[in-house]
């Protein structure tokens, strides 16, 4: 009997310990850091980090604010981007480029000087913007013109123009030749061969609404799909478009991927960034809510410090009109800035 209690009480103990190792698996340890101020005016939309540089690129209105990593201090401007939303960098020849909404162009710029080297006319509304390494092309994705503009920044000039049936958002590469991008509007993934410049395939999203942030694994092949119109986050086969996970998170606009930490982060305007751990390629498991600021829906991630950076300002109520009984609420003039997320 004396034998049975201690294995018993050896059960138990374990059991606890277990269940204490698990308690604290469930906490990522991360918090609001810094916050750095923007007083410049304009809403806002994407930021990108460049880690080897220790620069943030934020778009802001009519020009990108460029901060130091390091420091949060504003070290460059680039003005004259009427209705910016992101920002690509091409490195390896010193270019980035930013997609200009509201005059339907992308501005080309020094990464040195930040001087203007041109503008590039493409589809209606360009939006989400990125670089594809496989193929060293630029693609702008036009939220009106519900369209791809794949520019060649060797030449800066427009290589092929693809129709995408939807109103696409945010798009990445899986580094060997396929290009994805949400479709907002028919709540899918499009799936563009970055070779020929065609869509080749159509992956249905099935229970995620207004899809919005997208980020990929490259060494697993999963999609992190963010849909904004019903709070959820799901994981999706790259290969065949297969729906993996679910998770309900907040009001999504933006999704980064830490690949070292397998983490993966969704930005919710509704005041929070949900925090989902990658345990292998079919498990997933939910961490924990970090509370931000309502209005930070947008993210950007350092790979170096594994730092997140969310833009955000304190917004107020606009009164009702005829013309509209339901305004957007609108940023209080002065309160833009940077939150810093990190250990």
């Amino acid at each position: 009997m004396l034998f049975t209690h201690k294995l018993r009480a050896l059960g138990i103990i374990l059991i606890t310990l277990a269940s204490l190792n698990v308690s604290a698996q469930s906490k990522s340890g991360l918090h609001i850091l810094k916050k750095h101020a923007i007083k410049s005016s304009g809403g806002w939309d994407y930021v990108t980090v460049d880690a080897a540089d220790k620069k943030i690129y934020v778009s802001h209105g009519t020009q990108v604010n460029i901060l130091s990593t390091a420091t949060g201090d504003s070290i460059g401007v680039i003005p004259n981007t009427n209705g910016v939303h992101g920002i690509a960098l091409v490195k390896a020849l010193g270019k980035g480029y930013t997609s200009n909404g509201r005059d339907n162009s992308c501005t080309v710029f020094d990464l040195k000087t930040n001087e203007e080297i041109g503008k590039i006319a493409v589809g209606t509304n360009p939006d989400a913007i990125f670089y594809d390494d496989f193929s060293k092309k630029v693609y702008a994705f036009n939220g009106k013109s519900s369209d791809a503009s794949v520019i060649d920044p060797v030449t800066d000039k427009v290589v092929a123009t693809i129709p995408l049936g939807g109103k696409p958002e945010t798009g990445v590469s899986d580094g060997k030749g396929k290009i994805f991008v949400n479709s907002e509007t028919t709540n899918e993934v499009v799936v563009i061969n970055a070779n020929t410049y065609k869509v080749v395939n159509r992956y249905k999203i099935n229970e995620g609404d207004e899809p919005s942030g997208l980020a990929i694994d490259k060494l697993s092949n999963r999609l992190f799909i963010g849909c904004g119109g019903n709070a959820t986050m799901v994981v999706m086969d790259a290969a065949n478009g297969k729906n993996i996970a679910k998770f309900k998170i907040g009001d999504c606009d933006g999704v980064a991927f830490d690949p070292a930490l397998k983490l993966i982060y969704s930005s919710n305007g509704d005041g929070n960034m949900s925090v989902i751990k990658e345990l292998n390629a079919n498990k997933f498991m939910f961490i924990e809510n970090i509370t931000t600021e309502k209005s930070a829906r947008t993210i950007g991630i350092d790979l170096t410090t594994h730092h997140l950076f969310l833009p955000a300002a304190q917004m107020e109520a606009t009164p009702p009109t005829a013309e509209n009984a339901h305004p957007r609420p609108h940023m209080i003039a002065g309160s833009f800035h940077i939150i810093e997320i990190g250990k």
